[in-house]
């Protein structure tokens, strides 16, 4: 298929209004399951599936499959940034999402044995963006020389990490943020050496944790991570 027809058949996907919809739900970088998207469009399970198929077909949606369920995205910047163009010429604005996580939780918290939340989600686009880590087919993760060093200096046990008998690092979405951390061993590691450093404080019951002064102070800022709260 040549460039223009490639562009007719994007174009063909992006016409059709409940798939617009679609798409335009999805500009905030937070990923939506099929359920919420049928839910959106007031269209049936079937005919909603049908819609994300061709959008997938197309490349402009991704699929990221987490537990039982399966969540749809956009499938890079690329194409967010087509959308917001759009809908500049369209003159329509997107619509802000509205979470109901509490505000404490969703800044920090524990996901498994790794961190998750606001916190989470920006370090995570913080070492993509700095080179540290190497995205790999179905979610995972390498860690480049400049991360090696970057985490060592963080405190990060990396003999340990390695070690393990899991996967060593790869791609969590995020149940309020929408938005994927970092997961497996080596975000595990991070979180126990955060802890140990004392940039972070967990909460002695259930999944909250504190971002600490010194933790703020020592690791955010340096990293130029703008975090509220």
């Amino acid at each position: 298929m040549d460039v223009e027809q490639r562009l007719a058949a994007i174009a063909a996907a992006i016409a059709e209004p409940a798939r617009a919809r679609m798409l335009c739900a999805l500009l905030d970088r937070r990923a939506r399951t099929a359920t919420e998207l049928c839910a959106l469009t007031e269209l049936s399970a079937s005919t909603t599936s049908a819609h994300l198929a061709r959008l997938c077909e197309q490349q402009l949606l991704a699929c990221l499959p987490q537990g039982r369920h399966r969540y749809y995205t956009l499938a890079s910047d690329e194409v967010g940034a087509a959308l917001e163009s759009l809908l500049v010429v369209a003159g329509r604005p997107v619509p802000a999402l509205r979470t109901r996580t509490p505000e404490r939780l969703r800044l920090a918290r524990t996901c498994y044995d790794h961190l998750a939340g606001t916190l989470a989600v920006a370090l995570h686009e913080r070492m993509l963006k700095a080179g540290w880590l190497h995205p790999q087919p179905g979610g995972d993760y390498t860690l480049k020389p400049a991360g090696e060093a970057a985490l060592d200096a963080w405190g990060v046990d990396l003999d340990d990490v390695q070690g393990k008998r899991r996967r060593f690092a790869c791609a969590c979405l995020d149940w309020s943020e929408r938005r994927v951390h970092l997961g497996g061993a080596l975000g595990a590691g991070v979180l126990q050496a955060a802890l140990k450093r004392r940039w972070l404080q967990q909460d002695l019951e259930g999944r909250g944790v504190q971002l600490t002064p010194k933790g703020r102070r020592d690791w955010i800022a340096p990293l130029g991570v703008a975090i509220d709260g």
